[in-house]
C-alpha cells in the first residue's frame, strides 16, 4: 500500500536526491499548459452540430477534425463538446494553436456544410464574450420589428431610354463636378445628375454598368438607381485603386498605406485586416472576405537569365479574376501563383501552384469550349523567362484540376506579353527576341488556337521590327499591331511607327485559315489601337504625344470592290476618315460601337482640355472645350438577353429596322428645323412690332413740333433739291505690268 502524506519520511522528500531540470515534462506541458497571453483568441465556437450520444461522440469528433484541420492544427483533445443527460448540445469549443488559425477558421469554415442536414456556424470565442456577456443580451425575448416592404429602385433602369432611341449614358468629371448624361449625338448632352465633390480622386463604372464608383479618403462608395442613391460602402481607408470581378459579385481595393485599426475598432474591418494593403469584399453584403499585404518583387540574381524588362513594384491588378467569378488568383513573381476559391477565399487544394520564375499570368476572358473536352474548366496562361540553361516557357493550366493543357518552349526571349481574344478562341503571345549579341531585337507572335484539338500553335514570324502594341478584334479573328524599328523607351521625339493589319485566309466550312498579313501603313506616329466593341471598325490613334494627335478610322469589312491581292483573305480594309484632336490623352468606344469619345485630361496636361465625339465613320459630331476637364467614361451595358437565333433574325431584318430608325431621325431633325424656323419667325415678329411702336412715337413727336409727317418726301419737293446733278468718276485700272532690264 502506498504511503499517505502523513506517513512520508523526510528522506522520501529530500530535495538533494533529484534535480528538477533533469525531469522531462514537455509532453505534460504541451498537453496542459494554458497560454494566458493569448486569452480566448485561439478559441472558436462551432455551432450547428448534430446531437449525438456518448458512443457516437468520438466518431463525430473525428469527422469534425477533417474540416477543422483544413485551416490549422487541431488535436482530438482540443475539441470540447458539452454533454447534457447523455446527449450533446449541438455545439463545441475548439482550440487552435494560434489566433491567426482561429481567425482563418471563422473566415473559411463558417456556413460550410458538414453533411446534407447540418451547416457549421463558426464564431470567435472572444466575440461570444464581447457581444453576449451579461447586460448585452436582454433576458426577455422581444420579437423583432419587421419593417414594411419598400420597393427598391431598379439598378438597371438605365437600359430603358425614356426617349426610346436606345441612347447610351456617360459620366463626365470636370472641375469638382461629376455628372451623368444621355448622349444626344450632335446635340447638347441631356443631363441626368450633377453633383459637386462627388468624388475625391476619380470615378469608375462597374463592369456591367450597375454602379458608379466614387473614391474617398474613407473608402469606396457605389451609387446607382434612378435617384443615384448610395447602394454600398466599403470603408478601406486611403484607398488608391479598385477592381471588380467580371460579374460584379466581388471587389478588391488597394491602398499603399497599410490598414491601421484604431483601439475603438472599425465599422467594417477587424484586427485581421490590420497591416494589410488589399481587401477583397463581397459586393452584396459589403463585408470583407479576406485581406492581404503587399508582396515585394524579388530581384533577379541569376547572371544567366535573359534581360527581362523591369516590372512595376506593385503591378495592378494584383488579383485577377476568372471569367465565372469562382476563382481569384495572385502571383508571387518568380515562384508561384495562388488560386483562391470564392466566396470562401480558401486556397485551392490548400497549396500554391509552384512555377519557378513565373513573370506574368492572365485568365481566359470566357470559359473556353475546347474540342475533345467534356467538362469545361477555367484556363489561365503564364510565362517564365530563361533561367540558366532552361528555355523560356509559355503554359496553359486548367483550373481547378491544375492540369497543364499546353506548353511551349521559347529561346532568346527578352520579354513576353499575353493577349487573350475576347471569346478565348485565341491566345497570342507577343515574344520580344534578342539576337545572340543582344544588340538587336525583333518580335514574333505565337498564336494558340485554344478551341482546336491539341491546342495547335501558329507562329507569325514575318515581323521584322519590335511590336509596341497589339489588339485582337472583339469576338473576331483579326488583329492589328503597331511596330517601330527603333528601341522603345523614353525619347525626346517619338520614333516613327508602322501599322499592320492581319486576318485569316479563307477556309472551307467553319474552319479558320492561317493568319496572313493584310496591309502595312508606314511612316506613322500612331501608338494606340481601339477596336469597336462589336468588331469590324478600328481606330488607330496617336495619344499623349506633343507632336501629333491623329485619329484614323478603318473598316475591315468594306463593302466596296476588293483588291485582287486580298481575294483569299477574310477582310477588306478601307480608311474611312481621319481626324485630329490636339492634346488627346484618352479614347473610348461606347458599348454599342456607334460612337467614339476622345478627350484631353487635365491630369496629363492643361492645354485645350475637353472632349470630341465621333460616329463610327469618323465624322465629328460634337466638341467642347471645358476647363479642368478630367474624365469621360461610357456606361457599360450587360450582355444581351436575346438568344443567338433572335440576334440572327434581327440582323436578317436589319434594313427594315434601319428604315424605321432613319424615319425617326428625319422626323426629329425636321421637328428641330421647324422649332428653329418658329423661333426665328417669333423674333422677326417681335422686331417688327417694336419698329412699328417706335415709328408711331416718332410720328406723334413730329406732329407735336409741326414738322412734316414724311420728311424724306418734303426734302424731295423742296426747290433747293429740284436740280439734278451728274457726277462722273474716272477709275484707272492697271491690267498688266511688266519690268524689263535694259543693259
Amino acid at each position: 500500500m502506498a504511503p499517505s502524506f502523513d506517513h512520508l519520511r523526510d528522506a522520501d522528500v529530500d530535495e538533494d536526491d533529484y534535480d528538477e531540470d533533469e525531469i522531462d515534462i514537455s509532453d505534460l506541458r504541451e498537453k496542459y499548459e494554458v497560454q494566458l497571453e493569448q486569452g480566448y483568441d485561439t478559441f472558436v465556437v462551432i455551432d450547428g452540430l448534430p446531437k449525438v450520444n456518448e458512443e457516437q461522440k468520438p466518431k463525430l469528433v473525428k469527422f469534425l477534425l477533417k474540416k477543422l484541420n483544413q485551416v490549422g492544427k487541431v488535436r482530438e483533445d482540443q475539441v470540447y463538446m458539452p454533454m447534457e443527460n447523455g446527449e450533446s448540445l449541438s455545439f463545441a469549443f475548439v482550440e487552435y494553436t494560434s489566433a491567426a488559425e482561429a481567425a482563418a477558421a471563422v473566415r473559411q469554415l463558417d456556413m460550410v456544410p458538414l453533411d446534407k442536414r447540418h451547416t457549421l456556424r463558426v464564431n470567435k470565442m472572444s466575440d461570444i464574450d464581447r457581444y453576449g456577456r451579461e447586460g448585452r443580451v436582454d433576458e426577455n425575448y422581444v420579437p423583432p420589428k419587421i419593417e414594411e416592404f419598400t420597393e427598391k429602385e431598379h439598378l438597371r433602369s438605365f437600359l430603358a431610354d425614356p426617349s426610346g432611341r436606345g441612347r447610351d449614358q456617360f459620366a463626365m468629371y470636370r472641375g469638382d463636378v461629376v455628372g451623368v448624361f444621355w448622349n444626344n449625338e450632335k446635340d447638347t448632352p441631356e443631363n441626368i445628375v450633377d453633383r459637386q465633390h462627388w468624388t475625391e480622386s476619380f470615378v469608375q463604372w462597374s463592369p456591367l454598368g450597375t454602379f458608379l464608383v466614387s473614391v474617398h479618403q474613407q473608402g469606396v462608395q457605389l451609387w446607382g438607381g434612378a435617384s443615384w442613391s448610395r447602394q454600398k460602402r466599403f470603408a478601406h481607408p486611403f484607398v488608391n485603386m479598385l477592381d471588380f470581378s467580371p460579374s460584379e459579385k466581388y471587389i478588391v481595393t488597394w491602398s499603399n498605406r497599410p490598414i491601421s485599426i484604431p483601439d475603438e475598432g472599425h465599422p467594417q474591418l477587424s484586427l485581421d485586416e490590420d497591416g494589410k494593403n488589399y481587401v477583397i469584399w463581397d459586393v452584396e453584403t459589403a463585408k470583407p472576405l479576406r485581406s492581404f499585404a503587399n508582396l515585394d518583387i524579388p530581384s533577379t540574381n541569376d547572371t544567366h537569365a535573359a534581360p527581362a524588362k523591369q516590372q512595376p513594384k506593385f503591378p495592378w491588378p494584383a488579383f485577377k479574376w476568372s471569367s465565372d467569378d469562382k476563382y481569384v488568383a495572385r502571383m508571387t513573381q518568380g515562384s508561384s501563383i495562388s488560386v483562391y476559391e470564392l466566396p470562401r477565399m480558401n486556397l485551392l487544394d490548400k497549396t500554391t501552384i509552384k512555377i519557378e520564375g513565373v513573370m506574368d499570368f492572365e485568365w481566359a476572358p470566357s470559359t473556353p469550349q475546347r474540342e475533345g473536352v467534356k467538362q469545361y474548366e477555367q484556363l489561365f496562361c503564364f510565362w517564365t523567362p530563361e533561367i540558366g540553361s532552361n528555355p523560356a516557357k509559355v503554359g496553359l493550366m486548367s483550373i481547378p484540376s491544375k492540369q497543364i493543357v499546353r506548353s511551349l518552349n521559347l529561346f532568346s526571349v527578352t520579354d513576353a506579353k499575353l493577349h487573350w481574344q475576347s471569346d478565348a478562341t485565341y491566345l497570342s503571345v507577343k515574344v520580344d527576341r534578342h539576337s545572340k549579341s543582344k544588340k538587336s531585337q525583333a518580335t514574333t507572335l505565337e498564336i494558340f488556337r485554344i478551341k482546336e484539338k491539341g491546342v495547335p500553335v501558329e507562329v507569325v514570324d514575318t515581323i521584322k521590327d519590335t511590336v509596341i502594341n497589339f489588339a485582337w478584334e472583339p469576338k473576331g479573328d483579326r488583329f492589328v499591331i503597331i511596330t517601330t524599328p527603333e528601341p522603345t523607351g523614353a525619347t525626346a521625339v517619338a520614333p516613327k511607327t508602322s501599322v499592320s493589319f492581319f486576318c485569316p485566309e479563307k477556309a472551307k466550312g467553319s474552319a479558320v485559315g492561317n493568319f496572313k498579313h493584310l496591309r502595312t501603313l508606314d511612316k506613322k506616329n500612331s501608338n494606340a489601337i481601339y477596336w469597336s466593341p462589336k468588331g469590324r471598325f478600328v481606330v488607330v490613334a496617336t495619344v499623349a504625344n506633343q507632336q501629333s494627335s491623329d485619329l484614323e478610322f478603318f473598316d475591315l469589312d468594306f463593302e466596296g470592290e476588293k483588291p485582287e491581292s486580298d481575294k483569299d483573305l477574310t477582310a477588306n480594309l478601307q480608311l474611312m476618315n481621319t481626324a485630329d484632336h490636339y492634346g488627346v490623352t484618352d479614347i473610348q468606344w461606347d458599348p454599342s460601337g456607334r460612337f467614339l469619345a476622345s478627350w484631353a485630361s487635365v491630369w496629363k496636361h492643361t492645354m485645350e482640355n475637353g472632349y470630341h465625339v465621333y460616329d463610327f465613320k469618323g465624322e465629328l459630331l460634337r466638341e467642347e472645350h471645358i476647363e479642368k476637364f478630367r474624365q469621360w467614361l461610357w456606361r457599360p451595358r450587360p450582355a444581351t438577353l436575346l438568344t443567338k437565333d433572335e440576334q440572327k433574325q434581327i440582323r436578317k431584318n436589319l434594313r427594315e429596322y434601319s428604315r424605321t430608325f432613319e424615319q425617326e431621325d428625319a422626323e426629329r431633325g425636321a421637328s428641330a428645323d421647324l422649332a428653329v424656323v418658329e423661333a426665328r419667325r417669333r423674333l422677326l415678329d417681335e422686331w417688327l412690332a417694336w419698329r412699328a411702336s417706335v415709328e408711331e412715337e416718332v410720328e406723334e413727336e413730329r406732329l407735336a413740333r409741326g414738322l412734316p409727317k414724311y420728311p424724306i418726301e418734303a426734302d424731295a419737293k423742296s426747290p433747293e433739291n429740284g436740280e439734278e446733278q451728274v457726277i462722273e468718276e474716272i477709275v484707272e485700272e492697271v491690267l498688266e505690268e511688266s519690268e524689263e532690264i535694259v543693259p
